[in-house]
């Protein structure tokens, strides 16, 4: 019997049996009863079906980055455990708030989701005014990833250490350029927090993307960057930029010859990150279901072992503690955003 043939008995014999007020609110109060247990049966259900089409992985960075790279990495995997094709899509401009935008205003159903970095926890202080606040509209899912920076120059300027360039940008303040990829990313907030920690002062040029940062470095029209290891590893060792330090705690086990920014500069920490995140409203089981699948994925020792000789680190969380986690990093960089001066979006 379904449970619309039941209820419609149900009336019938209360209200049959006893036409009153008090036969009638009965017969409200089961209707209502058999309502919610069929609507509460609903996210289980979507859970159990999802994903039943492809799910599209928004990229607000140009092609070609890390955020790139390793989402194309990872979908394939995803489809293998999941079920249904994981398709990467580019959105990049306006320092990824296009693209952030678009999965905002997205159905909450766990199809569309976004790919974030720290560029996303800097952002919610760089820009005064932005069309969303990542803890207001997003539910966060999983990290993915953790990566060290490689601070490089190019090869003809006559610093080539650490303590090089600081001397050289305080016998001359603001002399010394760094490129970035643009305002709020990694590569930028990495040269703003050395700049702090070091007590010393550089001129900012920022670029539309990594790839013109990187090539004027390479061209000698910047002085240096800070750019992702997995990246930057090969032209250091074909001789196109040279390699100065990483910025992990650690030295890089891709590149172990250069030592830590915090060798020179005591405390001195920038990494990349990534993770993931879906529009607020997606349903807690499917953000759960995705989630296990990524620490299912990150877990695995070949993936261990392929990324970390790229640079890259897999991180797993629960979306409790990655909601956390980001809270953390939206304070942490909103100091050095302040510190800097730097504002977009006024």
């Amino acid at each position: 019997m379904t449970n619309s043939t039941f209820a419609q008995r149900a009336v019938k014999k209360i209200v049959g049996g006893a036409a009153t007020r008090r036969g009638a609110l009965a017969a409200t109060g089961l209707l209502a009863s058999l309502a919610f247990g069929a609507f509460a049966d609903r996210p289980a259900s979507a859970a159990t079906s999802y994903p039943n089409h492809p799910v599209t992985i928004v990229i607000p960075f140009a092609a070609g980055g890390s955020a790139d790279v390793y989402a194309r990495l990872l979908a394939p995997l995803l489809q293998k455990e999941l079920g249904q094709p994981f398709v990467v899509e580019d959105r990049p401009g306006a320092g990824s708030l296009i693209g952030t935008e678009s999965v905002k205003v997205s159905r909450p159903d766990g199809y569309t989701l976004l790919l974030i970095s720290n560029t996303h926890t800097v952002n919610e202080t760089l820009y005064a005014h932005k069309p969303f606040k990542l803890m207001r509209d997003f539910a966060p899912i999983s990290p993915i990833n953790s990566a060290a920076l490689v601070l490089v120059t190019k090869p003809t300027l006559a610093a080539k250490t650490v303590g090089d360039i600081i001397k050289m940008a305080k016998a001359k303040p603001g002399a010394l350029t760094f490129a970035s990829s643009g305002y709020g990313t990694p590569y930028h907030m990495a040269g703003e927090l050395f700049k702090q920690m070091a007590g010393i002062n550089m001129l900012h040029v920022p670029y539309k993307g990594s790839n013109g940062a990187r090539m004027d470095v390479i061209g000698g029209h910047v002085d240096m960057m800070f750019d992702a290891v997995t990246t930057m590893a090969p032209l250091i060792k074909s001789g196109k930029v040279t390699g100065i330090a990483t910025t992990g705690a650690t030295r890089s086990k891709t590149l172990p010859e250069l030592p830590t920014v915090a060798e020179t500069v005591p405390g001195y920490q920038a990494v990349i990150w990534l993770g993931l995140v879906a529009p607020k409203g997606t349903p807690a089981a499917v953000v759960d279901k995705l989630n296990a699948a990524l620490t299912k994925i990150l877990k695995r020792p070949d993936v261990q072992a392929s990324w970390e000789k790229q640079g890259a680190t897999p991180v797993t969380m629960s979306p409790a503690r990655f909601t956390s986690f980001l809270k953390g990093d939206i304070k942490k960089w909103a100091k050095v955003v302040k510190v800097s001066g730097a504002k977009v979006g006024q």
